[in-house]
């Protein structure tokens, strides 16, 4: 639901400070099964997690960076 969330804020509101806090707080909640180890994962839930950890730190040095006027 964050996810989704973030994409109405990115999309529809143009609040990029908002949308990275939104999908940082769905990283948070990971939706993998978390008495699962780490190591344990597969790797496409791990690259799924960086994937998505790169995403929000994209959005925020965005939102800092180039949508600050």
């Amino acid at each position: 639901m964050f996810v989704v969330f973030a994409a109405y804020q990115f999309f529809g509101q143009h609040a990029y400070e908002e949308a990275a806090s939104s999908l940082g707080i769905g990283l948070v909640f990971d939706p993998f099964n978390t008495d699962q180890p780490w190591n344990e994962r597969p790797l496409w839930q791990k690259i799924w997690l960086f994937v998505h950890l790169a995403i929000v730190a994209l959005l925020f040095g965005y939102g800092v960076g180039i949508a600050d006027k």
